[in-house]
């Protein structure tokens, strides 16, 4: 008998998230008590002093800003196996590779089972508030993800990018079942060592379950945007596999082929309703909810950079909503969406106060005293001073300082934010 598979209780997420917030101050300084506890016996912590104090006053006090930089000596000692506590109390089970670059090659960033908790959290809050506004049940997700091969530093711990890490985390697909959100793809497409045969496969398995097919993700907008591009090139050919039965040998990896198999047969109905949906098209205006009638919505990073890809991916979309995901860094997450209605270029975001310790520099107060010195001083050594989560203005930028749950470290990120609001209650 089939185990039944246990749905993410949204109501009591929301619940949780509405607590939380209202107890922000508190929230976070028992965050940090975690934090300091957990790692206390930590080379890097024990150097500075705090003697097993874990109050916010003495931590500020101890614990210096520091960059990407200054910890790398503690980090490559771990990827090379030190087996001593360096800067977490547990151990480090990975290694993820940031999408950024330090002195031009990608920055080593610890990755451990808390860490990879907090990613989750933040999946549950951001899908606990668009469910509310655009429930999806019972049904199955196109996502364009792919996981890379990871490798291993000379210690033996893994590496790979941070999604890599994610996706190929064995709490994932369970928390996927969970938010409704399973991907139509099976592993061996996602975990492909070619992206464009994986993309070609999630396009076939996309089609294959298009009645199920609630919503369309992807890490980033420009992936979405990039896969139906593709859809445009090898749509004729997609339809040629589904009436046949047969894949297409452009797939050459047995493992994938061998998977795609179980799922495609012969099925020249469906072929020709999809040749019929493309020819009626103009110009592709529409592409998504015509493949998918019973998707919701579509979902990815489409902020910041991604923004250009935005008109592109309107167009696809014809009048399904855009849904911007969530603001995070290499280092670690910060906010989740759950304002889903509004358009991306609007987005913004709510810090969660248990997912780590946050603070804020104010860039009016930087610029002010980078005018009076009049020194070409790099933001470090201005000595700025940070204010807590609840300290925050309205209509203030600032940038943002983590002390992550996966270790002591503190990370000045070059990420300028706004506040806009301190959070309504729904």
């Amino acid at each position: 008998m089939l185990e039944k598979m246990e749905v993410l209780d949204v109501g009591k997420v929301i619940e949780e998230f509405e607590a939380m917030t209202k107890d922000a101050g508190n929230v976070q300084r028992e965050t940090l008590k975690k934090i300091l506890e957990e790692n206390g016996s930590a080379e890097y912590l024990q150097n500075l002093g705090l003697n097993g104090r874990t109050d916010p006053e003495s931590f500020k006090t101890c614990v210096p800003i520091v960059t990407h930089k200054d910890l790398e000596p503690y980090i490559q000692r771990i990827a090379d196996g030190a087996s001593s506590p360096i800067l977490t109390g547990k151990p480090i089970t990975t290694i993820s590779l940031s999408s950024g670059t330090t002195q031009g090659k990608p920055k080593f960033v610890p990755f451990n089972d808390e860490l990879m908790e907090t990613t989750l959290q933040i999946y549950r809050t951001s899908y606990a508030f668009r469910n509310r506004q655009f429930p999806i049940e019972n049904g199955k997700a196109l996502q364009f993800i792919y996981s890379s091969k990871q490798s291993k530093t000379k210690g033996g711990l893994f590496t790979g990018t941070a999604t890599t890490n994610v996706f190929r985390n064995s709490q994932f697909k369970n928390a996927m079942n969970a938010m409704q959100s399973q991907c139509c793809s099976p592993d061996e497409v996602i975990f492909g060592p070619d992206f464009h045969q994986s993309l070609y496969c999630h396009l076939l398995c996309g089609l294959i379950f298009r009645e199920e097919i609630q919503l369309v993700f992807s890490t980033f907008a420009h992936s979405i945007v990039h896969a139906f591009r593709t859809f445009e090139q090898v749509w004729e050919e997609l339809c040629a596999d589904i009436r046949e039965g047969v894949l297409t040998s452009r797939i050459a990896f047995p493992s994938v082929r061998l998977a795609m198999a179980k799922l495609l047969k012969p099925n020249p109905e469906l072929a020709d309703l999809i040749h019929k949906k493309c020819s009626g098209l103009s110009n592709w205006y529409g592409l998504i909810p015509a493949l998918f009638p019973n998707v919701k919505y579509i979902y990815g990073i489409m902020t910041g950079s991604m923004e250009p890809y935005l008109q592109k991916l309107r167009h696809y979309a014809g009048d399904l909503p855009l849904l911007s995901a969530d603001y995070g860094s290499s280092e670690g997450w910060i906010g989740a969406n759950v304002n889903p209605n509004v358009p991306p270029e609007l987005a913004t975001y709510v810090v969660l106060p248990n997912i780590g310790y946050f603070e804020f520099i104010p860039l009016k107060e930087n610029v002010e005293e980078h005018v009076q010195d009049k020194v070409n001083a790099s933001l470090l050594s201005m000595k700025p001073k940070p204010v807590g989560l609840t300290a925050v203005k309205v209509g203030e930028e600032y940038e943002v300082i983590i002390t992550s749950v996966a270790g002591t470290k503190i990370y000045f990120l070059m990420n300028q934010i706004l506040f806009l609001h301190f959070v309504e209650l729904l």
